[in-house]
């Protein structure tokens, strides 16, 4: 498995959770990495992305200013610092790479990520 997520569970609202994705490989690094979700009856949904060398960051509209992607080079993993939880954002989280060797911007299209995880259930509690 390329990608291994953990950190996910039960919170209520406004509460925090961070999720860290290990990657497999070293040459992972030179990938842009993200994180999407996907909750009960809705379609796959991007929620945060970085570029291989974390200069340029995306963000979805709903999570900005309450999510914050980020990598750590030496431990080989991207994270997700997951704040002012709602339980709109009550979903299985998946983190994915994207395979093309530092990419300027990172991509917010599913399809565009070769790399995928297991998935790692987070449910926001009211």
């Amino acid at each position: 498995v390329p990608l291994v997520e953990s950190g996910g569970g039960l919170v209520q609202a406004g509460g925090s959770l961070r999720l860290s994705c290990a990657a497999s490989e070293r040459g992972f690094v030179n990938y842009a990495m993200a994180w999407f979700r996907r909750a009960p009856g809705k379609e796959r949904e991007f929620v945060a992305a970085t570029t291989w060398n974390g200069g340029t960051t995306d963000y979805a509209d709903s999570v900005k200013g309450r999510f914050i992607i980020s990598r750590d080079y030496a431990k080989n993993t991207v994270s997700l610092q997951m704040n002012s939880l709602k339980p709109e954002d009550t979903a299985v989280y998946y983190c994915a790479a994207e395979a093309i060797v530092r990419a300027r911007r990172p991509s917010i299209v599913p399809s565009n990520y070769s790399y995928w995880g297991q998935g790692t259930q987070v449910t926001v509690s009211s």
